[in-house]
Formats: C-alpha cells, structure tokens, sequence
C-alpha cells in the first residue's frame, strides 16, 4: 500500500471518531438536563459555538425555568465571544428586557450597548449602526449611572460622537473639493450650509477656525458668480463671514487672508453697486423717455 493511500485512509478513520465523538452524541440527545449541562460545559471551555450549539436545542425546552435565564444570558455572552457582535447585541436587549431585575441585567444592558460599538464602522462609512450605539449607550447610562461600566460606556460615547464629527467634517472637505468642478454653484452653497451646520453641532471642535476661515473664502467665491440681482446679498453675506470671524478668532492664524478676502468682497461690492446705480439711471431714463414719446404721440393725435 503506498503512503499517500495510508494517509487518506488514516484521516478517514480520524473523520469517523470525530464523528462520533462526545459532541455528536450528545448533540443528538433528547435529554435537556444532558443538553443544558453540555452546553454549559462546552460555554465554561469557550468552546462557543458548540456551546451555541446546544443552547438552541435546549432553550425553547427551558423557557420560563430558572434555568433559563443564565443559559440566554451566556447564549448572548458565546455570541459575542466569537464576535457575532449584531446578534450578541440583539440577544442582551432581549436578555435585558425579560430579565430586568436579574443580577445579570446591568451587565446585559451594557454588552447591548458594547456589541453594537465594537460593530459600528470607521467613520468614513454609513454610520447609522453608530447611532443605534449611541442610543444604546445613552440606555444605560440613564438607567444605571452608578455602574462601574458608567465611565467605559461614557468614553464609548466619546468615541463615537468624534467619528460622528470625522464624517461630517469629510464632508465638509468634499463640498469645499467640488467647488472648483464645472458645476461650482450648488456646491459654494453646500459648503456653505456644511460649515454652518458643523460649527452648530460641534461648537467645541477645534476645526471650527480653519472651517470659520473657508467659509469666508467660499461666501465671497460664491458671491462673485452670482447671478446680478442676488450679488449684493450674497457679498455681504460674505463681509458677515469675516466680521463673525474676527470676533471669534482675533490672533488666528489665518486672519491675514480673512483680510485679503474681505477687502476684494468690499472691492466687488462697490463694484457692484456703481454698476448698479448706473443701471437704474439708464433704465429710469431709458422709462422717462419712453414715457415722452408717448406723450408726444398722444398730443400728434
């Protein structure tokens, strides 16, 4: 007999002891007691997806016991131990709302809020999971703010609320990129409306000068290819920019160039508004013209 045909037939015999090892047998069994102390057994050896395993044949059989509230709860536990972090969290919100005076509950509404951060994604991605966390988190520090997971579960929430703030200020960059593409009006306007809402919703990041900054330059960038009869509003919507950024950053950094763009915003808006003085006179005129010759015209008749 060759030694590659020893081999397979050595793994042959390997595969049916396995296959009938204590496992299989025992997740063939009909006894719960047998299946419930096997699959805690199996839990206690982090052997966790047998142990899941077994838990699911037994736990409609215990429903309702004592018993069964430590077999959900590690149901749950084995689920994010091998990082199922979506139905971990789904299992402990389930845990928590049937057991809510358990000793466990605390513990279970926390993992909840745990499995649904480690499971939130880099900031650069969707982020409504994010905001299920938070909502999660914001759960149980309300219901137990003397826990001793209280600070872990703050610093959670400051970590997502910083990926929150990294998406809309990507953002932000994105809107200010576009600006300089074919179509640069729709997007001078959601800069615009992008800075604004970040500085809103995050008036202690300290990206708000540089953002306070841009807005200066895209509002007089906006202003200048607008349409004539929207110019002058939007210029000194822009000269508003620089006086707002002047009282919140007297010694920034960037203040030299907020000057630069405030200077030519008050450039264009004299411009403008010479330009549009003589427009007046020359329509007021060409009006009073029109209206003499009709007089004219009428006294012919």
């Amino acid at each position: 007999m060759s030694m590659l045909s020893k081999s397979l037939q050595f793994l042959f015999v390997l595969f049916l002891i396995s296959s009938c090892g204590p496992f299989t047998k025992l997740e063939k069994s009909t006894n719960w007691e047998e299946l419930y102390n096997g699959a805690n057994k199996y839990y206690q050896e982090g052997e966790y997806n047998k142990a899941i395993i077994l838990y699911e044949k037994v736990l409609p059989v215990i429903k309702g016991s004592e018993k069964a509230e430590l077999a959900e709860y590690n149901y749950a536990n084995a689920h994010f131990k091998i990082k199922r972090y979506i139905e971990s969290a789904g299992y402990f919100n389930t845990f928590f709302r049937t057991y809510n005076r358990s000793p466990l509950a605390e513990e279970a509404l926390f993992m909840h809020a745990y499995s649904l951060y480690l499971d939130a994604p880099d900031f650069n991605l969707d982020q409504q999971s994010s905001q299920e966390a938070v909502a999660a988190i914001q759960q149980f520090v309300t219901r137990f703010p003397e826990s001793a997971s209280y600070e872990r579960a703050m610093e959670m929430l400051i970590d997502l609320e910083g990926r929150f703030e990294d998406k809309a200020y990507s953002e932000a960059q994105m809107y200010y990129r576009l600006k300089d593409g074919l179509f640069p009006g729709d997007f001078y306007r959601a800069c615009i409306v992008n800075f604004q809402n970040f500085t809103k919703d995050y008036p202690e990041s300290k990206r708000n000068e540089e953002l306070s900054y841009k807005l200066v330059e895209v509002g007089f960038g906006y202003a200048r290819n607008s349409a004539f009869d929207k110019k002058e509003e939007r210029l000194k919507e822009a000269i508003s920019f620089a006086n707002t950024f002047y009282r919140k950053y007297p010694s920034s950094p960037y203040l030299s160039k907020v000057k630069a763009f405030e200077a030519d915003t008050r450039g264009e808006l004299e411009s403008h508004l010479k330009l549009k003085k003589e427009y007046a006179e020359k329509t007021a005129e060409a009006e009073a013209k029109a209206l003499s010759e009709a007089k004219i015209g009428e006294n012919n008749n």
